[in-house]
Parts: structure tokens; C-alpha cells; sequence
């Protein structure tokens, strides 16, 4: 099994709804974002760019690529970043030091360093007392790693996990369930019937800066109708 996302560009019309329900199930600290939109060659979101004599508005969702060969991974002094049996690289929170290499390696810049104790940032946002958001336990991987945590310890880094919480019993990632448009298609690359592989096979895909060896595990439906 090689969990992977397949994004269709072509759906996509920015909102960031996968970027707030992210943030709610994962208990994000303010600041921190594990999925992100962009509006490329715009200075700021939903800016139009001038292209072929014409104004037009294209998206990029851009969370963890899940790469069969990480470069973060590789960079780990503690083997705090890990990938499983199912393709997912992790983070185990009770390994990892905060030396931050793996942002420094990551090509992708999706790696966040928690600052400060999320309880402690809950309270300088004002969040009312006793209100709490995201999945509501610690969830450890088979092996006992701690790969959730809705109150993260200051100093490490941490990222996008596929909603492991979730997808380790069968559901899919929030982001997937979050988007109105049903931009993001989620499976096993491994099983030639899944929707995401179809789909890899059959339509033409791009992968983010595949050219550095990587080989991300999501891939993106090139857009061919750019908002005008």
C-alpha cells in the first residue's frame, strides 16, 4: 500500500476550505498552516496575474508531498521523521529534537516549527476558556509513535500527516472531506482500481519539482481552464 492524493487543478477555485478544515481537525496552533492555497504569480490570494494579454487566476493547494524518497527524512539526525507501512511520512512529537533540518531540506517549505505551548497560543488568541478544537485524543501509530497530538510540545516540527488519526481506520483526510469542489481524490497508488490510480495512469499529471528526485506521492491534474 502507497497512500496518495491526486489534486485536480481544474476544480480548484481557492477558497481554502482544505486549509481551514485542516487546521480545525489537526488542533494547529494560531500561525501554523499545514495546507495553503496559493494564486501563483500573484503577489496575494485571489489576485488576478497578466498573462497572454489577458487577466486570469489559477490555484495551488500545497501541503506535505508524502515523497517516496524525502529528503527530510534523510536529514533527521534522531529518526524522528519516519515513513510507514502505508507510504506516510510522519513525525513521532516524542523523538523529534526541533534541530529543524528537515525544514531546512524539506523543497517544499510545508515543514512548521511549533513555537510556543499550543495551550498557552490558544489563550494569547483568546479563544475562550475551556474551548478546544481538532481531534481530541493522541493517536500513536501501531508501533507506539506519537504521530498526533491536540497539544503539540513547543520545539518540534510538525506537518501534514493524512489526517493519520483518520485514515489509519479507513476515512479519508479532512481536507479531501472539507473541499466543496472535490478537488482532492484519495488512495492507494498501489491498487491499479482505486480512483487515484486510474487517474494517475490515465490523465496527464504534474508533481511538484519532481526534477530533485523526490517522487512525491501527490499529483496534480494539470489546469487547462484558467479563470479569466
Amino acid at each position: 500500500m502507497r497512500l496518495g492524493m491526486v489534486i485536480d487543478l481544474d476544480r480548484c477555485i481557492g477558497c481554502r476550505s482544505c486549509a481551514v478544515a485542516c487546521k480545525s481537525h489537526n488542533a494547529q496552533p494560531p500561525g501554523t498552516w499545514w495546507n495553503r492555497v496559493f494564486t501563483p504569480g500573484a503577489s496575494f490570494h485571489q489576485a488576478a496575474v497578466g498573462k497572454d494579454g489577458a487577466l486570469q487566476m489559477e490555484y495551488l493547494p500545497v501541503s506535505c508531498q508524502m515523497c517516496d524518497n524525502p529528503a527530510c527524512q534523510k536529514v533527521c539526525p534522531s529518526g524522528a521523521t519516519y515513513t510507514d507501512e502505508r507510504g506516510v511520512v510522519l513525525i513521532d512529537y516524542e523523538r523529534c529534537i526541533g534541530c529543524r533540518y528537515c525544514i531546512a531540506a524539506c523543497p517544499y517549505g510545508v515543514r512548521q516549527y511549533n513555537w510556543e505551548d499550543p495551550k498557552k497560543a490558544k489563550e494569547r488568541a483568546g479563544y475562550e476558556k475551556g474551548y478546544e478544537y481538532g481531534y481530541p485524543a493522541d493517536f500513536r501509530d501501531k508501533d507506539g509513535r506519537l504521530v498526533y497530538t491536540p497539544n503539540r510540545p513547543v520545539g518540534v516540527v510538525e506537518k501534514c500527516t493524512f489526517c493519520a488519526q483518520y485514515t489509519s481506520r479507513g476515512e479519508q483526510p479532512a481536507c479531501v472531506k472539507g473541499c466543496p469542489g472535490k478537488v482532492r481524490i484519495f488512495g492507494d497508488l498501489d491498487d491499479p482500481s482505486s480512483e487515484v490510480s486510474k487517474l494517475v495512469r490515465k490523465r496527464q499529471t504534474v508533481r511538484l519539482k519532481e526534477e530533485l528526485g523526490t517522487s512525491p506521492k501527490v499529483f496534480y491534474l494539470a489546469a487547462t481552464k484558467p479563470i479569466r
